[in-house]
């Protein structure tokens, strides 16, 4: 029911919009360097030739690779551990009001000449807030009841998830922000959709290697079946 409102409502204002929405022929259109989709593409090979942007998408698809394995395997250990799905989905709401605040106030800090400089201050609190998801992995087995999680436990975990969103937003909007900065306006279109593809892709492979390499290095104990490792799938199933 909610996919179907919402999907209604999508589709209501969107096509409101191809209908009433007029362009506005008095303004004189800029100057486009593309004409095509065959330009468009020749146009991104010539800029990601270039020394200074190749150098950047290398830094972008390599930056985080340490924040990886914390973000995309933390909630399913979480679960592993016995904490309702359902109560991981509940302590998402707190957050939805700091995230529509993070950005407003972050922008602050990233409207200077050198808007990176909000994503390097925030990277070494987000490795170690991949620590601190780690212990509260560790953690959630010891302090389990047989009525569930104690109150403490969430109320770690929310602030746990607070502290994160301010250092991914942190990242998020400084990249942004330099991405803004450094497209060039006459193709500023083309060079946004580039860098933030790549920003993009930089923050998906490594959550999903981390994800395949979950299994290989799980370390699993046998109870009362001696000389098998559950190394395997199979095994475990056994």
């Amino acid at each position: 029911d909610f996919l179907f409102f919402w999907g209604a409502v999508f589709l209501v204002t969107t096509t409101l919009v191809a209908f009433l929405k007029k362009e506005n022929q008095e303004l004189i259109p800029a100057k486009e360097e593309t004409k095509g989709i065959t330009d468009t593409y020749r146009l991104l090979f010539s800029i990601i030739k270039m020394p200074a942007v190749l150098t950047f998408c290398l830094l972008i698809l390599t930056s985080k690779v340490g924040f990886s394995a914390a973000d995309a395997v933390t909630g399913l250990k979480l679960v592993e551990e016995g904490v309702p799905k359902e109560h991981l989905a509940l302590l998402a709401v707190p957050m939805v009001p700091l995230q529509i605040i993070l950005p407003l106030v972050i922008s602050k800090y990233t409207a200077g000449p050198q808007p990176l400089n909000t994503f390097y201050k925030a990277m070494p609190y987000r490795l170690l807030l991949g620590l601190e998801f780690t212990f509260l992995v560790w953690w959630a087995p010891k302090v389990k009841h047989e009525g569930g999680f104690p109150v403490y436990y969430y109320a770690v975990v929310v602030l746990s998830y607070a502290l994160h969103q301010i250092t991914l937003y942190s990242m998020y909007v400084a990249i942004m922000a330099f991405n803004a900065k450094v497209s060039d306006p006459l193709i500023g279109g083309t060079y946004m959709t580039l860098l933030n593809t790549v920003s993009n892709l930089g923050g998906n492979w490594p959550s999903t290697v981390a994800l395949w390499l979950v299994d290989p290095l799980t370390v699993k104990e046998c109870a009362g079946a001696q000389g098998h490792t559950c190394a395997t799938a199979a095994a475990t199933e056994v």
